[in-house]
């Protein structure tokens, strides 16, 4: 089994086009649909990608704990 392209699985987490992606790294706009496609990205890109989607879980998991202590906070209260 062949592992999901980095470009694409960070556009697909993220909810953003490989433009989008491209102006977040910081590179010309088709970069980032070169390294989908055509050409393997750096090292570095492909760690700035990885970083970008645990990013996104530790902030869905923050808000997690946050609606939980809102919710410990309203029923102390109640």
């Amino acid at each position: 089994m062949t592992e999901e392209n980095i470009v694409k699985k960070v556009c697909k987490e993220l909810n953003i086009t490989q433009k989008e992606l491209s102006e977040i790294l910081g590179v010309a706009p088709n970069t980032a649909t070169q390294w989908a496609t055509q050409i393997k990205p750096p090292q570095i890109a492909v760690n700035f990608m990885e970083l970008l989607i645990k990013n996104k879980k530790q902030r869905e998991q923050l808000e997690k704990f946050k609606k939980a202590f809102n919710l410990i906070d309203e029923a102390r209260k109640a």
